[in-house]
């Protein structure tokens, strides 16, 4: 059963795990598409515990609004009770079939989805066998006087009932197993409906403590133990209405249908559905009371330690991603800071902008160390084409911003620290210049977020030609300062030589930043490899412009242009 449940989990996530999480966070915009997005999600991933983790990372980051990713959670526990409902049913004959069908596409299909597709279908079969046997294995237990007595001693005691259903679902993490098992007690006899009923809300209320303990990783970001423990509040008052109206809910199911399984599975239906009936409307003052016990981290926080890569989430794939992209845009953050800290340290006086972007630059250096350890413990199996084309993406931006912080921080902000150590003036137009090269730098980052984040064609595109408009601002400022060589050599001198040493560093920056953009625009075929040498038409051996581009080529891989 858990290892169907699994394979269900893992082929789904596989197959559309990212897609899965981008559809959840646009419906958390209102809260009954949210209920409703939490209940389909669930019910494709076969668990709420990973839809809770998805829930909570996008709560913690502030994505949305804390009342929304509740009605999700809501809707997660309905998802799991219509699980149960379909599995209730005598479709042991079906799984035969499914077991065929998932082999059958997991070993010819040439296709990585349909060989995700196939796992699930094998894990829906085992999940159907192991119903089967253990319907066929209770009915010696059944007989046992032992067992007979044990359960007969708390059958009219819910609360032990609850308790061993609640440790047996938190033990198998899934709420699905727990009332399945349940439900084959029940039909084979072993316990009474009363005892039965007060199982199946034990199953509930255990299996919302999974959430809790694997989002408390750290204990400083209490704001990401909300969603689950808002959830756990949910489910004990449910429970605490459910005992009290036992019996009349007993009467009232098997009203409804008196045989065993089918009275299980109805409960847990039934119990769900009530719950979020009534915690629906109550969620908005839930949330200020979460937000008021568990306030967000304060904001004198250590800026360089991560807050968004949760250990837990490890064993979901598509949320570590995400958490680990989360943090990539705090690197994104630190560096769009170090440029606007370096124009000012070209604009003013101020030697401590120039401070303020070293210690900016070892938040960089922090954030790209922990996120690349962090990427480095997910399991590379659990992972699909798609997701294991994302987690190179990311570590790949990751590495640019890490190098462009680095040049603004040892190369471009030393520039302007030796400009106010020497006393040097830049004139108007080469004030002039470099403000708008940061503000075009500050830009260029911008647009390597949207195409980090949404993979925008069109941002991708822009980025590129900036970077050349980078190169043919260095190549002017070169153009220039090889013009004024015949001045004397003075403090004018010395500034222009300044500024071109910083036109490059910012050019540097830009190539850090396009670099960005060549996953997305090579895979839509709008990259092509520059020319070899021997292709192209030699130029002058002494011409400055050919001796760069030779050192360029020594000095890192070969170039890409956009068709």
């Amino acid at each position: 059963m858990l290892w169907g449940l699994h394979m269900v989990q893992s082929g789904v996530q596989r197959a559309f795990g990212s897609r899965l999480r981008q559809a959840l966070g646009v419906a958390l915009g209102g809260q009954l598409r949210a209920l409703l997005a939490g209940l389909g999600v669930t019910a494709l991933l076969q668990s709420s515990t990973a839809t809770a983790l998805m829930v909570g990372s996008f709560a913690a980051a502030g994505a949305v609004a804390l009342a929304p990713a509740l009605a999700a959670m809501l809707g997660a526990n309905v998802g799991t009770a219509l699980i149960v409902q379909l599995l209730s049913f005598d479709v042991t004959a079906v799984f035969p079939a499914l077991v065929l069908a998932g082999v059958i596409a997991f070993r010819r299909a040439t296709r990585t989805r349909s060989r995700d597709l196939g796992r699930v279908a094998i894990g829906l079969g085992l999940m159907l066998l192991a119903l089967h046997l253990m319907l066929e294995s209770m009915a010696p237990v059944e007989a046992s006087p032992t067992l007979r007595a044990l359960l007969g001693m708390v059958a009219d005691q819910p609360l032990p009932n609850l308790l061993l259903a609640a440790a047996i679902a938190w033990a198998a993490h899934s709420s699905v197993a727990a009332v399945l098992f349940v439900a084959s007690l029940a039909g084979s006899g072993v316990v009474e409906p009363q005892a039965a009923l007060a199982m199946v809300v034990g199953a509930n209320l255990g299996s919302a403590l999974n959430p809790l303990f694997e989002a408390g990783g750290d204990a400083r970001d209490r704001a990401r133990l909300r969603v689950p423990l808002g959830n756990l509040l949910n489910r004990i008052i449910g429970c605490a209405l459910a005992l009290a109206l036992l019996p009349q809910a007993v009467a009232w199911l098997a009203a409804l249908d008196p045989v065993p399984a089918r009275l299980v599975a109805n409960a847990h239906f039934a119990f769900n559905l009530a719950t979020a009936a009534l915690a629906l409307p109550l969620l908005p003052a839930l949330a200020r009371l979460l937000t008021l016990v568990l306030p967000d981290r304060s904001p004198d926080a250590d800026e360089g330690a991560p807050r968004y890569l949760d250990e837990a989430a490890l064993r979901t794939p598509s949320v570590a991603l995400a958490n680990a992209a989360r943090e990539v845009l705090r690197m994104a953050d630190a560096v769009e800071a170090m440029l606007k800290g370096s124009a000012e340290a070209f604009r003013g006086t101020d030697r401590d902008a120039a401070r303020a972007v070293a210690r900016m630059d070892d938040v960089v250096d922090r954030l790209h160390r922990a996120v690349h350890a962090y990427l480095a413990r997910v399991p590379r199996e659990s992972l699909g084409d798609e997701e294991g084309r994302r987690l190179a993406e990311i570590q790949a931006f990751a590495i640019a911003l890490e190098h462009a912080a680095d040049v603004v921080e040892r190369d471009l902000v030393r520039h302007a620290a030796k400009r106010m150590r020497r006393g040097l003036a830049l004139g108007p137009g080469e004030a002039q210049e470099l403000a708008v090269l940061h503000a075009t730098l500050l830009e260029q980052l911008r647009l390597a977020v949207a195409v980090f984040m949404l993979e925008d064609a069109e941002a991708a595109r822009r980025l590129v030609r900036g970077k050349e408009a980078l190169r043919t601002a260095e190549r002017d400022a070169a153009q220039r300062l090889a013009e004024s060589g015949a001045l004397p050599a003075g403090a004018g001198g010395a500034a222009s030589g300044l500024l071109l040493d910083a036109v490059r560093d910012l050019r540097r920056v830009g190539a850090h930043l396009a670099s960005a953009a060549h996953p997305l625009l090579e895979r839509r075929g709008e990259l092509l490899p520059s020319r070899l040498a021997a292709e192209a038409e030699p130029l002058d051996a002494g011409d400055p412009l050919t001796e760069a581009g030779e050192a360029t080529g020594r000095a890192g891989p070969q170039g890409c242009g956009i068709t």
